[in-house]
């Protein structure tokens, strides 16, 4: 289960106990380690290797993982691509898998930090890949939405359908995440936590902003119109105010595709990924 250690500071969330099972079950706990979960610029297909003898082993041990994303943001990008081979899954995907337990071995008792004093805003960022999959092209949607400092939600997920711009993929990860502060704000509202004023949404598509922010639908923009519509309706509404940030800022790239040791280093620190005290 989830272990909750709470300080003077804060709570510490951590499910350390639940990895070193998993590794012992998978035969890892004296493995080597890995810095990312993730090599970078990896494209996986469903045809690239051999078949397993055993699918179940790499169907239980995603399962795990995908449980293990409660507290760990960290391997939730490694975990959405892993996922998507649990049909038919090859040697080259249970590599990729080892490679995510061997990243857990080295930082098993990795916390996520939620501190004891933090302010009750809502603050979300928005990122979009553009045709990434190899096979059938869709995009990922990474967003991520915090309650001052403390992480409250993410996700890492691909679309449902084919972008034709860069653009397009963008508007429909705003719409995925203001669906999601939508609900995050009537939720705070049911607990008493007022929400006044409009949540930041941070996105690095100044195109996006633009058609999201514009009142008017544009004829280049029709196929898109209700991803557009739902976010502009929102924007019009105060529910969210949609600002640039700079992609080398933008806290959501990294549930969008693998990291380099540094940037990933990074992320931890902005999402309260930290060691224990």
């Amino acid at each position: 289960g989830i272990e909750v250690t709470s300080t003077v500071d804060g709570y510490y969330l951590s499910q350390h106990r639940y990895i070193e099972d998993l590794l012992a079950q998978s035969g890892l706990t004296d493995s080597r380690t890995t810095t990312t979960p993730m090599e970078l610029h990896v494209r996986l297909r469903s045809t690239d290797g051999t078949p397993l003898d055993d699918p179940s082993r790499y169907r239980h041990l995603v399962g795990s993982l995908v449980y293990l994303t409660v507290t760990r943001p960290d391997i939730a990008y490694a975990v959405h691509i892993l996922s998507q081979f649990v049909s038919a899954p090859i040697s080259v995907h249970y590599g990729h898998l080892l490679r995510v337990l061997r990243y857990l071995r080295g930082t098993t008792t990795q916390c996520l930090f939620y501190a004891a004093s933090s302010p009750l805003q809502l603050r979300a960022f928005s990122d979009s890949t553009w045709a990434s999959d190899p096979i059938d092209r869709r995009s990922v949607t990474g967003y991520c939405i915090f309650l001052g400092t403390s992480l409250l939600t993410w996700k890492s997920k691909k679309q449902t359908a084919v972008s034709r711009s860069s653009t397009e993929a963008e508007l429909r990860a705003l719409a995925t995440t203001t669906s999601e502060i939508v609900w995050l704000r009537w939720l705070l509202a049911d607990f008493g936590v007022s929400c006044d004023v409009p949540t930041p949404l941070l996105c690095d598509n100044t195109g996006a902003i633009q058609i999201a922010n514009d009142p008017i639908k544009h004829e280049l923009t029709k196929h898109i119109g209700v991803d557009a519509s739902f976010t502009r309706s929102h924007c019009q509404q105060s529910t969210i105010a949609l600002h640039y940030v700079p992609s080398e800022l933008q806290v959501a790239d990294f549930f969008t595709k693998a990291q380099t040791r540094e940037h990933h280093r990074l992320h931890l620190l902005k999402l309260n990924v930290v060691d224990p005290p």
